[in-house]
Formats: structure tokens, sequence, C-alpha cells
């Protein structure tokens, strides 16, 4: 089994310098570590795909939630990702790789994983509320679209565009803050959630236009993936998944580095 590292309580996350390049570079090593382990990866892209599938299906039946729910992808993103992160930290190692071992990746790590998700699941219940409201409020009651994407998108509902993109920015944005280098940290070191989710924060925060870079970038990359039928995920979500240990990597600074 996999050693845990030395505790490193009392001990502040010391963060790193960045620059606007390394957001590129992080997808290059994310794809170099896609390429040695393809069977992995393509099956945490399946995962994505499937995501993507069943997305589909509740727009179907129901627009009203698809923007909000389409949230899951930030909230399941991290935890999904977590078996590519433990292959890229075995693989930085170099110790083996197994399909196993990247299923439970979490074991040693399940409480604080646990408290983690579940401050994003109420984040995640509160952009479902927020989302509701304001089709309710814009409609004066829930539109029937009968899952017809143009139609929500005409311009004669600008007013309901803007507000809803805008409420789910700042969802969008806050979630992204506070996990993006949260699962990795707590996969790798012995740290809390609370003390993973403010260093996170402390490193958007810190470094913005880096980040946004991140943010972009991975924002263009699935976007793009989801069409045809998303079966870009097969390929973008491991890459972007094994990019994400290393985006971590780089930011947060080991005592022994």
């Amino acid at each position: 089994m996999d050693a845990v590292q030395p505790a490193e309580q009392g001990r502040p996350i010391v963060l790193r310098p960045l620059t606007v390049a390394d957001p590129l570079r992080w997808l290059a090593a994310g794809w170099r570590d896609f390429t040695r382990h393809p069977g992995i990866g393509a099956f945490y892209g399946l995962c994505f795909m499937v995501m993507g599938w069943l997305l589909l299906k509740v727009f179907e039946q129901a627009p009203a939630w698809t923007l909000a729910l389409s949230a899951g992808f930030l909230l399941m993103g991290p935890f999904v990702c977590m078996g590519l992160y433990q292959a890229s930290r075995r693989m930085e190692r170099g110790e083996p790789v197994g399909f196993v071992d990247s299923l439970t990746a979490w074991r040693h790590h399940g409480g604080q994983m646990a408290i983690f998700g579940f401050v994003l699941l109420v984040l995640e219940m509160l952009w479902g509320r927020a989302s509701l409201v304001i089709f309710a409020v814009s409609f004066d009651g829930m539109p029937d679209f009968k899952g017809s994407l143009l139609a929500l998108l005409n311009p004669d509902n600008i007013e309901f565009i803007v507000a809803y993109v805008g409420v789910g920015a700042i969802f969008a944005g806050l979630i992204f803050s506070i996990s993006v280098i949260s699962i990795p940290m707590m996969l790798d070191r012995q740290v809390d959630a609370i003390t993973a989710g403010l260093s996170s924060l402390r490193l958007v925060l810190g470094q913005p236009l880096v980040m946004l870079t991140w943010g972009a970038l991975i924002t263009v990359l699935i976007g793009l993936a989801l069409l045809p039928w998303f079966f870009g995920l097969l390929i973008v979500g491991p890459v972007v998944g094994h990019a994400s240990w290393h985006a971590y990597r780089t930011a947060v600074a080991r005592d022994a580095d």
C-alpha cells in the first residue's frame, strides 16, 4: 500500500510564484502522463463522457436544471480525477502505476475528502436553487422549452441570460478557487479540508492572472470536447486531470524542494 506523506501540521503551505506559460506546461505534462498509461486515462475519460450523456438527458426533460447541474462537472470532476492524480503522483516518483490503486486513491484520506465533498455539494445545491429562482423570476414561472437550447438562448431572453451567466460565473469561480489544488494536496499531504481549500483560494487570489488563464484553458478545452456527443472527453478529461496534478506540484512547494 502507498505510504502517506509525513504530517505537516503546524507548517505553513508555501506557494511558489507562477508564470502565464505554466498552464501550457501543465497540459504538456498531462499529455505525457496520459500517453504513458492510456488505458487508465481512457477509463476516467469514459466516466466524463457518460456524465455528459446523463446531462444531455436532463436537458431533454428539465432544461431549467441543466446549466446548474453542469456544475456537477466542477463538483465531481476533481473527485473523479483523483485516480489520475494518483497515477501522476506515482509516475513522478517512479513507482508502479495500477488501475486498482487509482480507483482506491482516496482510501488514506477518506474523512477529509468527504468533508470537502460536502462543502462542494452545498455550493452545488445553492447554485441550483439560485438558477431555479432566476428561471422563475425571468419567465413568470417555469417555462417549457421542450429541450430546445436555441429557444432558451433567444435574444429576447437577454436579461435572463445575463443574470444566469452572472450567477453561474460567481459559483463556478468560487468552486474553482477552493478546489483547483485542494484534492491533489489532500491526496499528497496530511492536511485537512479547510487548510487545502484556503490554500487553493490563496493561490487564486494571489496569482489571479495565471489561475484565470488555467481556468480559461480548462473551460475552452472541455467546451470543445463536448462536441460531438462528448467523445472528446475521452482524451481531454484525463489530460486535464493529469495536468491538474502538475499544477498542484508546480504551485505548492515541498520542504525538500
